[in-house]
């Protein structure tokens, strides 16, 4: 399963799917940030990051401009992945509470990180073709991450790709069922794993206390409880 994901990965980083999202990405890449001048943007797909027997899987949106796009992991160098890794290692999911680069020895526990689009999108609107694209690879972690136990949704936009999977299967009837709301936990089958919903940490739900911090530790808590 291991060497499966591996292969996976670099099929991921190699995409050229969308030309939208890839020639953001090299202009992002090119011009950076100030703050970031030093740095050697990653500029490629971002593939999933974790254990690889995981029983939480991690639905995100898409890799931030100047944070998992400049590192190459997911939810590496910015405020979202601030808040999230604490979040985890707060809960036992991670073995440190920062994540800063894709070298700095962060190791998940019983947990790996995905997201629906692999690729920075412009003010972090991927299309809706843009993620059609991209979900055969969420598709194909799906079938490799076999321990999966507990999903979460971050995001109503990661809720929809991984409720619209589950349409396409047949094994749900559609999305109605299923309204976005924090804290929301869904059973969408017998032998599927339970879902949760939370918000986004994104800059804009955590500095205007839409989303705390005690708020998003709840939520892997809950994951933790499930298990």
């Amino acid at each position: 399963m291991a060497d499966s994901l591996h292969i996976l990965n670099r099929q991921i980083v190699s995409c050229e799917r969308c030309p939208r999202l890839r020639a953001y990405g090299r202009e992002v890449a090119g011009v950076k940030r100030r703050a970031y001048l030093d740095w050697d943007y990653w500029g490629k797909p971002v593939p999933g990051f974790g254990d690889t027997k995981a029983r939480v899987l991690i639905l995100g949106l898409a890799p931030g401009a100047h944070g998992a796009h400049r590192t190459g992991r997911m939810f590496t160098g910015d405020s979202s992945g601030d808040f999230l890794y604490r979040a985890l290692y707060e809960t036992g999911f991670a073995s440190q509470a920062e994540s800063v680069s894709r070298d700095d020895a962060l190791e998940l526990r019983d947990a790996y990180i995905s997201a629906s689009a692999r690729c920075a999108p412009p003010d972090n609107k991927p299309l809706p073709e843009e993620l059609a694209r991209c979900r055969p690879y969420l598709e194909r972690e799906l079938e490799l991450l076999k321990e999966v136990r507990v999903v979460v949704a971050l995001g109503g936009i990661a809720l929809r790709t991984y409720l619209g999977i589950l349409r396409d299967r047949g094994v749900i009837k559609s999305l109605a069922a299923f309204p976005f709301g924090h804290d929301r936990i869904y059973s969408p089958g017998p032998e599927l794993p339970a879902l949760i919903a939370s918000y986004h940490p994104s800059q804009q739900n955590t500095s205007t206390g839409k989303l705390t911090a005690a708020m998003l530790q709840g939520i892997f808590e809950r994951a933790r409880s499930l298990l």
